[in-house]
């Protein structure tokens, strides 16, 4: 079922007002929201969640509400805004500026190796986003993180990992509107900054939508959680999302979240199949 077919069903009876963090821009219709308790057969199991809010229609599907509003580290997604504050306060001019890799070996073949934000955000290089956390600093850094009222805003623990194993937590309902506010440019922020930003999370691009994105892993706290969260450009309308999932223990998959999520959105027909 398409996403137009699946909300031309949802009436005044049947829909709610939604309680998230979300508000409605002004003149826009009042914020609702709906269950979709069907969605649990994409999830094979596994606890978790997915939101998908309609820009257009101020309107948002929920996949297991309670667990929509449950703060988690956000690992990688992290790198969102991390990229942001770090070109608003200069620590890296641009996307396509080197960090040398200093040699350390991590496992992961594409993380040794120089980087640049876009590279290093597309293959979702720790080490980088390390090293641009380390030059931003505590002070900077938490300034920013409460100025976008971003989870909890929380950045207790090491200054190079507070989003990997600190105290930072985020819902999947605050990293929508997050990711709401930087599609409608609402975020503290330079205009070439959220221009960089959304322009290096594009994943694909076809004749009839695009997809941005990213991933997010977290390991070091149990459970292990896994993230997707993005949002899809389709028929001059926008989609925001975000998926995340408990991973069972001694399972390390980051990709879990996003194929969950990806298959929901081809079958609302979203995105196309490849």
């Amino acid at each position: 079922m398409s996403v137009v077919a699946l909300l031309a069903g949802c009436t005044p009876a049947t829909a709610t007002p939604d309680r998230s963090t979300a508000t409605p821009t002004a003149g826009s219709a009042a914020a609702t929201s709906e269950t979709q308790p069907e969605f649990e057969k994409y999830f094979n199991g596994a606890p978790g969640t997915f939101v998908l809010y309609d820009l257009k229609r101020n309107h948002t599907l929920r996949y297991n509400p309670e667990r929509s509003t449950e703060r988690f580290l956000p690992a990688s997604t992290f790198k969102i805004l991390n990229s942001l504050i770090s070109l608003e306060t200069g620590v890296i001019p641009d996307e396509q500026t080197v960090i040398k890799w200093d040699g350390t070996s991590y496992g992961i073949p594409a993380w040794q190796q120089d980087h640049t934000l876009r590279s290093a955000i597309q293959d979702s290089v720790v080490w980088y986003y390390q090293e641009l956390a380390r030059r931003v600093g505590a002070e900077r850094m938490q300034k920013y993180v409460e100025a976008v009222r971003y989870g909890n805003h929380d950045i207790t623990g090491k200054i190079d990992s507070f989003w990997l194993d600190g105290a930072l937590r985020i819902s999947a309902d605050e990293q929508v509107e997050f990711l709401k506010r930087l599609y409608q440019n609402d975020l503290p922020f330079s205009q070439r900054a959220l221009d960089i930003v959304k322009d290096i999370l594009i994943l694909d691009q076809t004749p009839v939508s695009q997809l941005s994105g990213k991933t997010g892993t977290q390991l070091r706290v149990k459970p292990g959680v896994n993230w997707f969260v993005g949002y899809v450009e389709k028929d001059n309308e926008v989609y925001i999302f975000a998926t995340n999932l408990e991973l069972p223990e001694g399972v390390s998959d980051n990709v879990r979240a996003k194929e969950t999520a990806l298959r929901i959105l081809r079958d609302l027909e979203l995105i196309q199949a490849h």
